[in-house]
């Protein structure tokens, strides 16, 4: 059976070493985040995901949901008291605002929570997590009154969130949607239409659902500029927030699915159910996307954290499996052979997982650092500047941490062999489990077209230069540092390459659309690489610093693993860079009825 330890370690090294927690005191929640607050907040939180939620994650999957004749969706064993225990931990609330029962603290800590709970049990992590989506769009848009009623009951863990978006002729395309909302006297919305794909939608384990629905009013626009926002609940709500009778909203069906079992995906039904508009009319999707943003920033972390446990069971298998000898000689010769981690291939295959895996929390805890600067600094271009580096690297993050994490479940599940493909052994579900990562969310060859078609050249480039700027600066102040060459001399290269291939686009992507859209998918993998390649001059850099004044094994690996990366993995912007020059020729040169 797998097994799971959360990356403590690690993510104290970030915070403290890398990325300098305390300097962010200035910020609102931050100085509550003392150094023995946050040891205490993710200790706990390790044992929570390693103790509670792992040890459902087989049963979530082998059980799945069910849907009853009498339209009731009860959830794995386990799942409803493992859900108390969220709650009542507090983890729901830890980012949420004091005033409605949160505690306050930096989302940074809550992406930290998060990794833990989604590699321990992902399908169970996702109903909070959309909680907490939910809970984020209410507060930025919704109403004194709406804020009041709803985010304390989620906060709790009495009620949860659900996003809905999806229709069956409508995913990424959200202007063709067709659920309708009719205009009431009493200023409520009748909403009739159906939604598919939509995570949580029924479950045993709240009293009460806040769904979060697109639609369009009657008479409003044709396209996404007609598109409102609604919150509709399960269960409506008296004046006094107890429950009242039930809305017009049901789950027709769950998903068959490939993998997430624990989660009920649902087909959503709304037949007139009472719902009431959250901020304006025809502004929905400006309201839906910090919930979407938000989602998209925890789809990524889903590929970190699948990459993650999956290479933590496989390294446990390597230092077990015996088969055959090092090519060196005998490593174990009281044994009939030796464990497979002696191995050069295995080895190459078990470093490329854990160069990634440590990269990427690095570029998500920095990404949580920015998106608190945006939405808690006091400084006008203190958020400006860090709203831009979101917007930026959002598509990046979600794109190239789901694609390379599931591709990391892969070869973790290969160290296996036959038993990687035999279910007790536990590999085949966490790759069953990230492939969904890669989809929702935003596909990602949309994503990739997001980054290349609007955050590029969103106020003139303004969000890349600064980029450029940034690693650039990184660079050329450490270029002379002898101990730090085998790291910036490849972060250099692979900046040029991603700066080449940013100019090819401004030149050869506007005239000739087809030539971005054919780029799109390599671009966004360059500057990928070219980011997680400036986390790890970031992480060489202090640990270096850290080993100056004391010996540390662990940060000794980070030098390795860091040089590893800038040796083997960071090349490969070069191909990058080739397949972007080349163009959309051959692409687009075939007829459709040619293929």
């Amino acid at each position: 059976m797998p097994s799971y330890k959360a990356p403590v370690d690690d993510v104290h090294f970030l915070l403290n070493d890398v990325f300098h927690f305390d300097n962010y005191n200035n910020l609102r929640g931050f100085s509550d985040a003392t150094a023995d607050v946050r040891e205490a907040i993710i200790g706990e939180a390790a044992k929570f995901a390693e103790e509670v939620l792992q040890p459902l994650n087989r049963v979530g999957d082998v059980e799945g949901c069910t849907r009853h004749d009498d339209g009731r969706v009860t959830t794995p064993a386990g799942f409803k008291d493992a859900f108390r225990q969220l709650a009542d931990g507090g983890w729901l609330g830890l980012v949420a605002p004091a005033e409605y029962g949160g505690q306050g603290l930096p989302a940074t800590l809550g992406q930290v929570v998060g990794e833990f709970l989604i590699s321990s049990n992902m399908a169970f992590s996702m109903y909070s997590g959309l909680t907490q989506g939910a809970m984020a769009a209410l507060l930025v848009h919704g109403t004194d009154e709406q804020k009041k009623l709803f985010v304390p009951r989620m906060v709790e863990g009495k009620w949860a969130g659900t996003m809905n978006l999806t229709e069956p002729h409508c995913g990424t395309d959200l202007g063709l949607l067709r659920t309708k909302a009719v205009k009431q006297a009493d200023a409520s919305y009748k909403i009739s239409g159906t939604k598919i794909f939509i995570s949580g939608g029924d479950q045993d384990l709240t009293e009460n659902i806040v769904h979060l629905v697109l639609a369009r009013i009657e008479g409003a626009p044709a396209g996404v500029r007609g598109i409102s926002l609604f919150v509709v609940p399960k269960v409506l709500v008296n004046p006094d927030g107890s429950l009242g009778a039930k809305n017009g909203v049901s789950c027709g069906s769950i998903e068959h699915k490939m993998g997430i079992h624990g989660n009920s995906t649902c087909v959503m039904n709304y037949d007139n159910a009472t719902g009431w508009l959250v901020g304006e009319e025809n502004k929905g999707l400006n309201a839906m996307f910090v919930m979407m943003n938000e989602a998209r920033l925890g789809v990524g972390v889903q590929g970190l954290a699948q990459s993650e446990v999956a290479y933590q069971n496989a390294v446990a298998y390597a230092k077990d499996r015996l088969q055959g000898r090092a090519l060196t000689g005998p490593k174990a010769p009281d044994k009939a052979a030796d464990p497979i981690i002696v191995h050069p291939d295995v080895r190459r295959t078990l470093m490329t997982i854990r160069a990634f895996n440590e990269a990427a929390r690095a570029m998500m805890l920095w990404m949580s650092l920015k998106g608190d600067v945006a939405h808690r600094s006091g400084d006008a271009r203190e958020r400006e500047a860090a709203d831009d580096m979101m917007g930026l690297l959002t598509p990046v993050l979600k794109g190239v941490l789901t694609d390379v994490g599931f591709a990391n479940t892969v070869s973790a599940q290969q160290m296996y062999g036959g038993h990687g493909y035999i279910a007790e052994q536990g590999m085949e579900q966490f790759v069953r489990d990230a492939r969904i990562a890669m989809i929702y969310e935003g596909a990602n060859g949309i994503q990739a077209l997001d980054l290349v078609g609007r955050k590029l050249p969103r106020d003139g480039g303004r969000a890349v230069t600064a980029y450029f700027a940034e690693v650039g600066a990184f660079v050329k102040d450490n270029a002379s540092n002898e101990a730090m060459k085998p790291v910036v001399g490849p972060l250099a290269t692979a900046l040029g390459h991603l700066q080449q291939a940013t100019q090819w686009l401004i030149k050869n992507g506007a005239a000739t659309p087809d030539n971005a859209g054919a780029a799109a998918t390599d671009y966004m993998y360059l500057f990928g690489l070219v980011t997680l390649g400036y986390m790890w001059g970031l992480m060489v850099k202090a640990a270096q610093t850290r080993l100056a004044t004391a010996a540390s094994d662990h940060l000794k690996t980070k030098l390795v693993t860091g040089k590893f990366f800038a040796e083997r993995m960071l090349p490969e912007t070069a191909l990058h860079l080739a397949r972007i020059q080349a163009g959309a020729g051959t692409v687009m040169e075939l007829p459709a009825d040619a293929f």
